[in-house]
């Protein structure tokens, strides 16, 4: 029998790719996770990879007697629903949000953000000394320090 190539229902955090070339490769799923986050964060193609590997692979029960028009069509629709759901709960959260401090602070964080990117790209980001590579450590602990200050005074 040939082993076939299929998106994972079992082991699926979002459309099941990596669990099916888990299942595929037998290895863990999670190192190939991994893999995808590391070629997304390096040069984006990991995010592009696995999304044409969603439209393209079938899901496990649908992998006999489906063309491969309608396997892209189903799992277009797929990701669809599943990005207007994760719209849905992220709109959701940021109404529930009682805290206006929060929303303050982080606009101010992407304000920052934007100014020093387009401080960089104009070749002035040596104006104010800034390197980018000191930038996310310097943010994160800032950032860190505050959400701290912050729970430990019971806001």
């Amino acid at each position: 029998m040939k082993q076939r190539l299929y998106r994972s229902r079992s082991d699926a955090m979002l459309g099941g790719v990596c669990g099916g070339l888990g299942d595929y490769f037998d290895i863990d799923s999670n190192l190939i996770r991994l893999c995808f986050a590391v070629l997304t964060l390096i040069s984006g193609v990991g995010l592009f990879l696995y999304l044409a590997a969603w439209l393209i692979v079938p899901p496990y029960e649908e992998t006999t007697g489906k063309t491969m028009k309608e396997t892209v069509h189903n799992a277009a629709e797929e990701i669809v629903e599943k990005a207007q759901r994760a719209g849905k709960e992220i709109s959701t959260a940021v109404r529930r949000s009682s805290s206006s401090n929060a929303n303050v602070f982080l606009g101010i964080v992407l304000l920052l953000f934007g100014l020093v990117f387009l401080l960089h790209q104009l070749g002035l980001g040596w104006f104010l000394g800034l390197e980018l590579a000191l930038l996310w450590p310097i943010l994160l602990i800032i950032s860190g320090v505050i959400l701290l200050l912050r729970r430990h005074r019971g806001n």
